[in-house]
């Protein structure tokens, strides 16, 4: 199936760009979150229409990105979970707490966006966790999970 990407898509192209993808990937995927159309000969021609407006509007997207990455750089949220003698967590601390915690204290993240390279945490300990704000915008920050 060939689309035409009308945003970034991360490790598939840029804005504007005809990639072949599999019919389920852009069936179920690409096409209902908005992020490609089919590339159709009338589709072509309405993109070009369109690219000066949607290119605008992504650069938009970016500069917001960039200025929400910068707020929350360096930030330090704390987590208290029940934990045993040991310092293991009775259950962990998933993405969906992190951006929880992130809601309380002022900054609108998406659990999606929240990368954690190991798993769920399952220890108490400070860990550094990347929240992908966006295809080409990173934020570190870092969780502290308390035991209670």
């Amino acid at each position: 199936m060939q689309l035409i990407l009308l945003e970034k898509v991360v490790n598939l192209g840029q804005l504007g760009d005809i990639v072949r993808v599999k019919d389920g990937y852009g069936r179920n995927f690409l096409i209902p979150q908005g992020k490609a159309k089919r590339a159709t000969e009338k589709n072509k021609a309405e993109f070009e229409a369109r690219r000066a407006e949607l290119e605008k509007q992504q650069a938009a997207i970016l500069a917001d990105s960039q200025a929400r990455a910068e707020k929350l750089e360096g930030a330090m949220v704390q987590i208290a979970q029940k934990a045993g003698v040991d310092g293991k967590l009775f259950g962990s601390v998933t993405n969906g707490d992190i951006a929880d915690a992130l809601k309380a204290m002022g900054f609108e993240v998406a659990k999606a966006d929240i990368r954690l390279p190991n798993g769920h945490l399952k220890q108490i300990g400070d860990y550094p966790i990347v929240i992908d704000l966006h295809a080409d915008v990173t934020a570190n920050i870092t969780v502290s999970v308390l035991g209670a």
